[in-house]
């Protein structure tokens, strides 16, 4: 990776004209040298990043040039001040032979490519033991860098502790590795070199690679083990630029190639790879540098709050359905999508290479011997093609072999994926039509060994967006929001891996039911196939459920599947929010709720399969984005509809149901069982069924223990593992404003609220209950925890603090979420219940919205009587049921207006305009 090809090198940095300015300085004697030194190279470094800068901005995906610019950039800067160093500062008329030095750039630097703000990574080497006027110049030539205000990464070593420390330590190693000559004593930097590969890399070259691959195998795991994670690291992460650096470092280590161009004349790479292997790395060194121009450091993630303006500088623009930072991601992704498949291509073929110099290849292990499935050839595990052409004479092999392979639990052979990459073009519409070649697919997709890792190596390879066209169109799109952990296809081969494991009965332990469910159901087709195509209609500017349904009706008989088949399929895509909706966002206590539920169900077999789906979708979507709370909701949502599907609604009533939750709490309370006549006759049958049975129980030894004290306020917190989250319930006596101050007394603890039920007894005292987790989604378990919570809701509900002022000082609850764009809306349903009227705000997820939302509707005069939060990334969505003061249904439009306008006023709506016309209004009277 040479330096040498910086066009107009003289615009970025002229050495020459520096030095001698220098040399003037110090001729004229009028003073301390250093400081006009020192501003002289500040000027200089200042006017060279300008440049590099502007070269960027002129030609914004030329990566390589920007980076190479700047190494040269640092590359005079040093050699500038070695040579005053070395001519003014500490001059020395005869050097001994133990006073010589040399420079070498290592690490990035050493590639000869560096971010405007990169680390500038130097290795100081010497003949023995430094003299002391090494040290001095050493010193010197730092400072003045450090001054600079670059980040210096230094060694100072002589040619014997190079080669002992590099013998040890595998970082030291692949410094080294990419060490290059800067300036100073070259003989002395030419003897490191070859003792470095002599004395260090010869005979090493196989641990070098273990080492290599295991450490990066853990950078990947640190970093979320995926290329498709959706706030990427340019540098480190899976895909990015160090995987590149990697496959080269080993090519230099094993071959020792100068540049990656001759991995190919080792047969590493092929021509066509080694192009995609420069574009890949030409696109990532653009993005890099233009995140340190933008942010004026070292930042090499791509994080939500940047990707718009990096996707601005490289000019991408809106398209109908995608937005400009969508399709910049979506390309991004590619590009580390190909970096996955070079890297699986070069280390196969590495295998290979060291395979034929000895019986056991140090990546493979024992290969047995070879055989012959259905026309291929099987060696080691891995399935080959018998022939160049072995795809082109009949392309539906190029999904049969994906099906053998995942049937076979066999991989696919470096070689043979790479004739499927090169041929992948052949999939026409006639291809897509063979029943055959639909069949091997649904083979594929519904395996029961691993369909997940090999629908993965399809993607890899271009075959799945080709064979499926419309998978392909979300292949690496991502979507821009803090919800989705992942792009769109990565998200999908994920949740139908889960499945499969789910079916295996891996995941019992998490998805208890899902795994009870996977062997219920009619059709396990079904459900594999709608967990491929429940977001394959994602970026198109419309509902993806609504048109991801007519592509399923479109595909399914395509894939062979029956005309039942397919319109179940296509139902379950236009309904696979519908589960997770009805749990997290309406009142499971309601039993309007769970009656529309199954009025749109009309079937247990929708039913378990609709909860399959959900579930893998949830899974999917990221780490930590299923708990046991959400585990907890769509299991009582399951078993409720399942219930009344197959009881039918007038065979298990209200009073029946009230009956048992009262048998169920008497039984749980042991020797107090007759709280449930005394203080249970308090409490109306509302709360008997909002309320699980053990929370209930809680409740009836608290309200005793609040009437024998006679205590007008009884705060109870404690952990509650049924959900992943703290039970905190209040008895107090009820009054309007109680709510929203106690939301405010759990945000100012560091709470979030995310179910709440609220009920007045009889006797007028309020009951309310909530679940609380940290802004992490945990639940707090230790006593100091607790007791802050309680404290901070009697400190709210005595008016101790000033919640409005207090709140406003929290700090934001989703990080960056300033870089979204979230409309605030609010809905009104009256039919969603017959009690009550449904109010459902969605707006920016900020601190403590809960409680402003609760105020605004305590100003407009209504009473809330259970709440239900969610938050989907940046995005809240919360949920009331209330009624006015007199316990009526909100039905003037005027009187939704006016509430309408204090919530979106309290969720911060107006920004840019007014309320009226920027929100979303929705009636459903």
């Amino acid at each position: 990776m040479s330096i040498l090809r910086i066009p107009n090198q003289r615009a970025v940095i002229d050495r020459r004209a520096l030095g001698d300015a220098i040399a003037g300085v110090v001729a004229r004697d009028d003073g301390p040298p250093r400081p006009k030194v020192l501003a002289l190279l500040r000027e200089a470094l200042a006017c060279g990043r300008a440049e590099v800068a502007r070269r960027l901005d002129e030609n914004p995906s030329n990566g390589h040039t920007a980076a190479e610019a700047q190494a040269f950039l640092v590359d005079q800067l040093v050699r500038v001040i070695h040579d005053h160093v070395v001519t003014d500062v500490y001059p020395t008329a005869n050097r001994s032979t133990g006073e010589r030095l040399a420079i070498m750039a290592v690490g990035g630097y050493g590639r000869g490519e560096m971010a405007p703000h990169s680390d500038v990574d130097i290795a100081f080497l010497t003949p023995g033991k430094q003299t002391a006027w090494c040290e001095q110049v050493i010193e010197a030539i730092l400072y003045f860098l450090w001054d600079l205000g670059l980040t210096v990464g230094h060694s100072s070593r002589s040619l014997d502790e190079m080669v002992r420390m590099a013998k040890a330590d595998l970082t030291i190693r692949t410094a080294m590795l990419e060490g290059r000559y800067v300036w100073g004593d070259q003989a002395l930097y030419e003897e490191a070199s070859r003792r470095f590969f002599a004395e260090v890399v010869a005979g090493t070259e196989r641990q070098f690679v273990a080492e290599k691959l295991e450490e990066r195998d853990a950078r990947h795991k640190k970093l979320g083990d995926s290329r498709y994670v959706v706030e990427p690291n340019v540098k480190e992460g899976k895909g990015g630029l160090r995987d590149l650096h990697t496959l080269y470092w080993i090519g230099k280590y094993i071959y020792k190639v100068r540049t990656p161009a001759e991995l190919v004349d080792v047969g590493l790479l092929t021509r066509q790879e080694y192009r995609a292997f420069r574009r890949a790395e030409n696109f990532f060194w653009a993005v890099r540098c233009h995140l340190h121009t933008i942010t004026g450091r070292e930042e090499d993630r791509l994080t939500f709050d940047l990707q718009r303006e990096v996707a601005r500088r490289m000019n991408f623009a809106d398209r109908p359905g995608k937005l400009a930072v969508e399709r910049f991601m979506q390309f991004f992704f590619l590009q580390a999508k190909r970096v996955g498949s070079l890297t699986a291509m070069f280390l196969a073929q590495l295998d290979e290479q060291f395979a034929a110099k000895t019986p056991r290849g140090i990546l493979a292990g024992f290969r047995a011997r070879p055989r012959k499935l259905k026309g291929y050839t099987v060696f080691g595990g891995k399935l080959r093609a018998p022939s160049d052409d072995w795809f082109r004479d009949d392309p539906v092999r190029l999904i049969e072999i994906f099906a053998i392979a995942e049937t076979e639990g066999l991989e696919i052979h470096a070689e043979t994926m790479r004739m499927a990459t090169r041929d992948v073009k052949l999939i026409d519409a006639k291809v897509r039509r063979d029943p055959r070649a639909n069949a091997f697919f649904l083979d594929v997709l519904t395996g029961h060994n691993n369909p997940e890792t090999v629908l993965r190596w399809m993607n890899e390879a271009e075959v799945f967006g080709r064979f499926v066209p419309d998978f392909g169109r979300v292949n690496a799109q991502m979507q821009f929001d803090m919800y989705h952990h992942y792009t769109v296809d990565e998200h999908t081969i994920q949740a139908i891996g889960l499945l499969a494991r789910i079916e295996r009965g891996d995941l019992r332990e998490d998805h208890p039911l899902a795994c009870e469910l996977i062997h219920s159901v009619a059709s396990r087709r079904v459900a594999y196939v709608a967990v491929l195509l429940h977001d394959i209609a994602k970026g198109r500017g419309g509902d993806h459920s609504v048109l991801g349904a007519e592509v399923a009706l479109r595909l399914c008989p395509r894939f062979g599947l029956s005309d039942d088949e397919t319109e179940l399929v296509s139902w379950l895509v236009r309904y696979h929010l519908l589960m997770s909706a009805t749990a997290f966002k309406r009142d499971l206590a309601d039993p309007k709720t769970i009656a529309d539920f199954v009025t749109q169900l009309q079937g247990l077999d929708r039913l378990r399969q609709l909860t399959l789906l959900t579930v893998v979708d949830i899974r999917a979507v990221g780490p930590g984005t299923w708990n046991s709370w959400k585990r907890q909701l769509i299991g009582d949502l399951y078993h409720l509809a399942e219930e009344q599907l197959r009881l039918g609604h007038k065979q298990f009533g209200r009073k029946e149901r009230v009956n048992a939750k009262r048998d169920a709490v008497a039984r749980l309370l042991g020797s107090d069982t007759e709280l449930v006549e005394s203080e249970g006759a308090l409490l109306g049958d509302a709360y008997w069924i909002a309320e699980p049975e053990d929370i209930i129980a809680l409740n009836l030894v608290q309200f005793r223990a609040a009437r024998e004290l006679d205590d007008s306020l009884s705060i109870h917190c404690e952990y509650y593992p049924a959900r992943g989250a703290t039970l905190v319930t209040v008895i107090s006596t009820d009054h309007p404003g109680l709510f929203y101050r106690i939301a405010g007394g759990i945000h100012l603890a560091g709470g979030n609220i995310i179910d709440a039920h609220i009920h007045t007894a009889r006797n007028g005292k309020a009951v309310d209950n909530f679940l609380v987790q940290d802004p992490l989604g945990r639940p707090f378990m230790e006593g100091g925890q607790l007791e802050r919570l309680k404290k901070s809701i009697a400190d709210a509900l005595a008016n101790r603090v000033e919640l409005v002022p207090q709140l406003a000082k929290r700090p934001a609850a989703r990080i960056r979420s300033e870089a979204f764009s979230v409309r605030p809306r609010v809905l009104f349903d009256n039919k969603a219940s017959n009690r009550f009227t449904v109010v459902e705000v969605n707006a920016r997820d900020r601190p403590a919205l809960l409680n402003r939302l609760a105020r605004a509707l305590f100003e407009a005069q209504l009473v809330v009587h259970s709440a239900h939060i969610a938050t989907y990334g940046e995005r809240a969505a919360d949920t009331f049921y209330v009624t006015d003061l007199f316990g009526h249904k909100l039905d003037r439009p005027d009187r939704l207006r006016a509430v309408e306008e204090k919530l979106l006023a309290a969720a911060n709506a107006i920004e840019d305009g007014d309320p009226k016309t920027d929100a979303v209004k929705e009636y459903a009277i």
